[in-house]
């Protein structure tokens, strides 16, 4: 073992939980499984999962499977779900020669990928529904979406051992929206028994994907109201020393748009991405707060501290748990088009892939993101990408 590798082993494993939080993003979500690869590799074990949309579905995979099999079945369920329902699809050896030509051919693919998900869909996840649900005056809330998501549970049921996922070897939880209340809702392996249709009620996303009936109420994609679960893994109670690897599939950051079409990207990015920052800000205000209130708890007489309500009261809202949070975010090429993240496609997809793999190699070689928060601080972020801006600016780290 390197003294890099030591120096990461030492560092994750101080921490009382060690989290991979995966946001929603559709096609963008192999970026994911390239992060989970090289945390693997780095031999990083987990304790908590949480996901939303296909944040859930990569989580199911993962979960699902022993820890020797994990990335052979997410490259399975991507090598899947990136070929088309129908057709002889395009040959992978002339669609990465393609790939590799210019921007242009590399929009023309794109286009070409999202032009066959929208008519035929995705094999093993989704394909179109017949007779078109607009059609009809009234259905069952089940079937009131384009496309027809039942292949999903299949491929589910055929990568994932849900007897694994609820062993309680790995704490998972997934988002989604109850459609008739609108609350959000997180369904945990530890309060409720998982299945196929939890994971997939985190990404339907609506018109798209009907909703998903789970003991008599309906749910849509989580991300409908919040695209980040960060927030859930950081309340959990009681709280713990955590290290979050929070995996982002949209950028805060963006060029003002030039073209319409570059304005339906920007707007994509900040919808989603703005709820990622605020998230996080909030968490970081709380958890000083909480920091505070333990500090000043601190100075108060243990026999006051047991005999006052109050301070009963505030105990239970104090805490000195730390909070890590390594940012990883997919950043958008200049070539991807507001259907991103339903341009499906091998070459696409393999590129995604190698970007997040290539973004957590690149993060780990900076053992020092791992370390522990003194307790001055409780709550700090890393994100490569930023930090190596701030460095090349002058700037400094945040």
């Amino acid at each position: 073992m390197s003294k890099t590798e030591s120096r990461i082993q030492a560092a994750h494993e101080a921490y009382a939980a060690r989290a991979l939080v995966l946001q929603g993003g559709g096609a963008l979500g192999a970026y994911q499984a390239g992060v989970y690869q090289g945390l693997n590799e780095a031999g990083i074990r987990l304790t908590d999962l949480a996901g939303i949309s296909i944040g859930a579905l990569n989580a199911a995979i993962i979960a699902g499977n022993p820890l020797e099999k994990r990335v052979e079945r997410l490259q399975e369920f991507w090598d899947l779900i990136c070929q088309p329902y129908v057709g002889p699809g395009t040959n992978a050896l002339m669609e990465q020669g393609l790939f590799q030509i210019n921007d242009l051919a590399r929009q023309f693919l794109g286009a070409m990928h999202a032009g066959s998900a929208l008519l035929v869909g995705q094999k093993g996840f989704f394909r179109p529904r017949f007779p078109p649900a607009a059609l009809a005056a009234s259905l069952d809330p089940c079937n009131v979406g384009h496309y027809d998501t039942r292949p999903l549970k299949d491929t589910l049921e055929s990568l994932c051992d849900f007897d694994r996922i609820n062993d309680g070897g790995l704490h998972v939880s997934v988002g989604a929206v109850n459609v008739r209340t609108g609350n959000f809702t997180y369904f945990d392996n530890r309060k409720t028994r998982l299945r196929a249709e939890h994971f997939m009620a985190s990404g339907a996303l609506p018109p798209a994907f009907p909703a998903i009936e789970i003991d008599g109420e309906y749910y849509w994609d989580g991300g409908l109201v919040s695209n980040t679960p960060l927030a859930h893994v950081l309340q959990q109670r009681p709280e713990r020393d955590t290290l979050v690897f929070q995996v982002d599939l949209w950028s805060a950051r963006g060029p003002v748009p030039h073209s319409i079409n570059e304005v339906g990207d920007r707007i994509q990015d900040i919808r989603y991405s703005s709820r990622t920052r605020m998230v996080t800000e909030e968490m970081r205000a709380q958890r000083k707060m909480q920091q505070l209130l333990r500090q000043v708890l601190d100075q108060v007489p243990e026999a006051q501290r047991q005999k006052d309500p109050a301070c009963r009261q505030a105990s239970e809202l104090a805490s000195g748990a730390r909070s890590n949070v390594i940012h990883l975010i997919y950043r958008d090429k200049s070539y991807e088009q507001h259907f991103r993240d339903f341009q499906f496609g091998p070459a696409t997809m393999r590129e995604h892939w190698a970007g997040g793999l290539q973004d957590i190699h690149d993060t780990l070689s900076h053992p020092h993101y791992l370390a522990m928060p003194d307790n001055s601080a409780g709550f700090i972020t890393h994100d490569v990408h930023r930090d190596e801006i701030e460095e090349s600016m002058g700037g400094s780290k945040g």
